[in-house]
This record gives structure tokens, sequence and C-alpha cells, in this order.
């Protein structure tokens, strides 16, 4: 980018950002029914331009239309459906009880907007992942500004263009652009800052935001395992993680980045797993290519980097069970399952983001936890089992942002639930109710009665009466 257009850059973001602290502090007082008229009006713009979504977000990265609808579409029309029907309940202030100690006062915790709140959202669901944290922005009373990806420009372009046509720049804006844009934007002091994205970039966004002590939600990633054990139904488990793993081309942060196998069922769990692909993804035998229900790469760089996590593994020893076909023309990477790997490939240490499976065996489940937890937290976990007893087993027996049984990346759907990692795969949590209090300061409030207090005996000078009801409250309370 010229100078002359990061200056320009910087001046508009200067503006907004200082119409939005001001829009932010009216935004205070804002009603329930105010903020509903937000999110129907951000519904209403989705649902009238559905077909101009399925258009931006495929010829970013060729998405299928059905994925498209799915796991862009619905996950956000979902939120705002949710956040509609709730919010009158999240936004009420909640009463909690009184100890003896405070006798006399009465006690709530109230709900107000942070404030200005940035949201930098990836490439990889670029209209989810945007406009997702939005709504618990808008749902909190917060003003917002959105850093789309510029790796998917036509997506971006598009929020830009759906928040253009929906709200005033002092609510919720755009910025586009490369990463000068984004560090312009990280200087200034954000009440809030949402960022979706890799743990090595977390980390700079952790170090801005520290500079104006803004907090922060950091949705990131990391190397999420699934533990088939020797009681999983196999075929139910393959089609399963066949479909967390290559939908969007693999390129999901709670896509199964490798399985742990028991030993004994390999064989035919890579069976199962070569023919629920083609099932997905080649029914008609003409080539997973020709298929309309297959993502691509979303680019040059990352392709090339899934080719260099190819050959570095079959250097060093790994085995090429299915797939592997790559078509730098198109961006296309065959859905690929390797086995034969070991911790000194680099498949195994970081996180692959990409249509690469990596099968491990093992020999007991002690075996496998040991080895999850020798790891970073991960994002999400999976496992595979008839045996209620051993899944308790892996629940208790691990750390992880998210944890499924019999199935993949589903609990990303449950605004029920809270969604976001632990320690290296994310901090905070998103969705629903919880998306909702990570914009949220839960204020606490207390009132007391005038005249005399349960505290007023404590006050000085500390007398033989004050000191007895001091040492009373240390043994009895």
């Amino acid at each position: 980018m010229h100078k002359e257009n990061i200056d320009i850059n910087a001046t508009l973001i200067d503006q907004v950002f200082e119409m939005q602290k001001a829009q932010a502090i009216k935004m205070r007082m804002s009603s329930v029914n105010q903020r509903i008229i937000l999110l129907k009006k951000l519904l209403d713009w989705i649902k009238s331009h559905q077909v101009d979504i399925r258009r931006a977000i495929h010829a970013d990265f060729k998405k299928p239309y059905p994925e498209i609808d799915i796991s862009e579409i619905f996950v956000v029309t979902s939120e705002i459906k949710h956040a509609i029907n709730h919010l009158e309940a999240w936004m009420k202030p909640k009463k909690v009880s009184t100890p003896i100690t405070m006798l006399g006062s009465s006690s709530y915790i109230h709900y107000e907007p942070k404030g200005v709140s940035l949201i930098i959202a990836p490439w990889n669901y670029p209209f989810n992942l945007a406009l997702g944290p939005l709504v618990s922005a808008l749902s909190a009373g917060c003003t917002a500004i959105i850093k789309p990806s510029e790796m998917t420009p036509h997506t971006s372009a598009l929020i830009r263009r759906l928040v253009d046509e929906t709200f005033d720049k002092s609510q919720v804006a755009v910025f586009e652009g490369e990463i000068d844009t984004a560090q312009k934007l990280l200087e200034k002091p954000f009440d809030h800052i949402f960022f979706t994205g890799s743990p090595a970039v977390g980390k700079i966004i952790m170090k801005a935001a520290a500079e104006n002590l803004s907090s922060v939600t950091l949705e990131l990633g990391g190397k999420s395992p699934a533990i088939v054990d020797k009681q999983a139904d196999l075929t139910d488990a393959a089609t399963k993680i066949v479909w967390g793993k290559f939908v969007n081309c693999g390129q999901t942060c709670i896509a199964p980045d490798y399985v742990l196998v028991h030993q004994s069922v390999q064989i035919p769990f890579l069976e199962e797993l070569k023919a629920q692909i083609q099932k997905m993804y080649d029914p008609s035998e003409k080539g997973i290519e020709k298929s309309k229900d297959y993502a691509r790469i979303v680019s040059t760089k990352h392709l090339k980097r899934l080719k260099h996590l190819m050959a570095d593994a079959e250097l060093k020893g790994a085995q090429l069970f299915f797939g592997g076909y790559v078509n730098e023309d198109d961006n296309f990477f065959e859905p690929t399952v390797i086995t034969n790997v070991t911790d000194e490939m680099e498949v195994l240490q970081e996180e692959i983001f990409g249509p690469i499976l990596p099968i491990k065996p093992y020999d007991d489940i002690e075996e496998a936890l040991g080895y999850i937890n020798s790891k970073p937290k991960p994002l999400a976990l999976y496992v595979f089992s008839k045996d209620e007893k051993q899944i308790q087993e892996v629940f208790k027996n691990t750390s992880s942002g998210g944890v499924v049984a019999n199935d993949c990346v589903l609990h990303f759907l449950q605004n029920e639930l809270p969604f976001g990692g632990v320690n290296n795969s994310g901090i905070g949590k998103a969705h629903g109710h919880f998306g909702f209090l990570a914009f949220s300061n839960e204020k606490a409030v207390l009132k007391q009665r005038i005249g005399f207090t349960a505290s007023k005996p404590l006050f000085p000078p500390y007398g033989f009466t004050s000191k007895k009801i001091i040492q009373s409250i240390l043994k009895w309370l």
C-alpha cells in the first residue's frame, strides 16, 4: 500500500474511532428493543442477500454453496435469532445473595457494554467469523470496527457493503487492508479486541492490546486430536472424521488435526476412511478434483506450505495411504491420509490447517492420553467409542477448549455452549450468552442502608467490643 493511501486510511481510522467512542457512551443506556432493532437489520440484510454471500465466498476459494449455507450463513443467522430470543434475560441485572456480614445491604451484577470493540476476522470462514462476533458486540451494546481478512477480498468487500448499507459508521464500520491497516487499528485504545486466528498472531494481538490494557478474546487453534478406540463404530467414526476434517478443504480451526487409533483397528479404520472419502467426494469415480462439493486452498502461499508439510513427512518416513495429488493452477489439494508418522515430522508439530490427516496408532488409552497431555492444550478434542467409561476417562484426563464424543466440530453450532480455547488454543469464550459476556463488563453493584450497618461496629477506634466481633468473624464466618 502506498504511503498516501496509508495516511488516508489512518486518518479515517482516527475519525471513525472518535465517532464510535462518543456513540459507545450513548449506547450504554440502550434498551433491549434498541439492540434487537440492530440485530434484526443485520438479519434482514443477510436473508435478502444470500445469493451475494454465496458468490463472494465461492469466488475466494470455491467453497461449495451448501457448505456456505450451513457453515457461514446459518451459523450467523442462528446466532442472531438466539440473541434476539435471550437478550432480555441476558441484560437483566443478576441479584446475588447477601452474607451475614453485609446485613442491611443488597447486591447485584449489572451488565454494561465494554464500549468500542475491534473484531479481527480470519479468512477460513470469512463471513461467519466476522459477523458472529459482531452479533455478540451489538447484543452487549458495543460499537464495533471490523477488520476482515485481505486473503478473501470478495467476502471482505461484501462485508463492507453489508455494514455500509445497514449501520451508521458510529455504530459499526469496516476497514479493509493488509497488515499496516491492522497495525494502525491495534494502536487505538479499544475497550475490547476479538481476534480469530493462529496462536502466533494471537501473541502479537495480545502484546498490542497490553499497551492500552484492552481486554481480549482470542479464538486461536492448535492440533485438535481425535481418538478412535477399539470399541468404536469404525464406519460411523470414519464418516464423521472425514466430514470434520475435509469440510472447507481442511481449513477449519476445530478440524481433527490427527487421529490416534487403537492399533488393533488401524487397518480396518483406514479402509473406512478411504471408503468415506470416495463416497463423499467421488461417488461417480470421476476424480475428486471434479467434485462440486470440495473447496480449494485459499492461496498459493498456503498450498506451498501444505506441499512442504507433505514433503517433510515423506522424507522422514511417512507413508501415503490415500490422496496426495495437487494441482497448483487451481489450488487443489486432494484429501490425503498418511501413516507411519513420528514427532520429528512437521505435520505432528504445527497445525496443519489443510486436508492432510496423519494417523498414529496407540496400544492403550493411557498412552493416548499421555501423548495428548504432552502437547499444548488443543482447541477441540474428539473421542469415538461405545464405552461410556472410556469416554469419561478421556473427558476427565485431558484439557481442551471443547470436547465431543462420537462426532466432530458440531459443538461450534451449539449456541448454548461456550466456544473457545484454553491457553495456547485461546483466551475467552464466544457464542450466545458467553459472547454477550465477552463484550460486557460485569459491574458489581452494592446498595447500603443509611444509618446503622453490620460493618459500623468494625470501624476504628478498635476497642474491646470491636476486637471481640472481629475475632468471632474470623472464627465462625
